[in-house]
């Protein structure tokens, strides 16, 4: 099967990596979300993996079934013309098959590039780091997916270390800077060590990789501004917007609970903007 425009959309997204400027990508979780964020003049969009389980009343951490995250990428990609870029976690797959089989399920539903990391969580939500080697296979198995399909998908490969990792430091950015390195040569476009947020280290980082580098506002990051200055090519907004909703729907409803203030619910927005934003365009 042919994607003529998933191509053009995906060489637009790999471009956007190359500014001098770092890109800025929120993370949206439905068609809705996603429209708000391409009416405000981004150019390019990524699902959150929590974001879009918890609106489709799961857990984050392996508990939304693939075929509900795919169904949301279709939804999405159905309302927007800019690229979008899927959060696959681990890939839904215990084999390097079947992450390749998501990989093209995926781009089926529209997505030009995907999130793959190398964390995993087993039956009872505990956490764990899968080997490097194991990642490799399962990157490579995503790019030959890619391949077969014709779309130059960008392959961002997470790396949990930092996270969830424990030790030393210097340690964790040795071993995060060896899977990177690692995992480029594996097919993956560029890597996302998340929680490492030092600036110092992202510097070390950014200059030691030869290619873009993807980090989150986790407590520490430095200021998007100072993050170009240190080589950071990609930031992710992560949960940040769906929390931002929540927080705002969790107000209002205890307002109209408490309260009963039925002002609350007026706004500057009315029906004719939502049902603007699904015109057709």
């Amino acid at each position: 099967m042919s994607y003529p425009d998933a191509v053009s959309r995906a060489q637009a997204f790999r471009r956007l990596h190359q500014s001098e400027q770092p890109l800025l990508l929120p993370n949206v979780w439905d068609a809705l979300s996603a429209r708000v964020f391409e009416q405000a003049g981004f150019a390019a969009l990524a699902t959150s993996s929590a974001a879009v389980a918890w609106s489709l009343g799961y857990r984050d951490g392996g508990e939304l079934p693939r075929e509900e995250l795919l169904a949301a990428i279709a939804r999405i990609t159905r309302v927007v013309k800019v690229p979008l870029t899927a959060d696959i976690e681990d890939g839904f797959g215990t084999t390097p098959a079947e992450v390749a089989d998501t990989v093209a399920a995926v781009i089926r539903a529209g997505a030009v590039g995907i999130n793959l990391e190398d964390g995993r969580y087993d039956a009872d939500g505990r956490f764990a780091l899968r080997d490097a080697a194991e990642m490799r296979e399962r990157l490579q198995a995503a790019r030959a997916a890619a391949d077969a399909a014709g779309v130059p998908v960008f392959i961002n490969a997470r790396t949990d270390l930092f996270l969830h990792g424990e030790g030393p430091i210097e340690a964790r950015f040795d071993e995060t800077l060896a899977r990177a390195r690692l995992y480029l040569d594996s097919g993956a476009d560029g890597v996302f060590p998340i929680g490492l947020t030092d600036p110092v280290l992202l510097a070390r980082l950014c200059a030691a990789v030869p290619a873009p580098v993807n980090v989150a506002p986790l407590p520490g990051l430095p200021s998007l501004a100072e993050l170009g200055p240190l080589g950071v090519a990609r930031v992710s907004t992560a949960i940040g917007p769906v929390l931002v909703t929540m927080q705002a729907l969790q107000q209002a409803a205890r307002i109209l609970h408490d309260a009963g203030d039925l002002s609350v619910l007026k706004t500057s927005l009315g029906y004719p903007e939502a049902q603007s934003l699904f015109a057709p365009r």
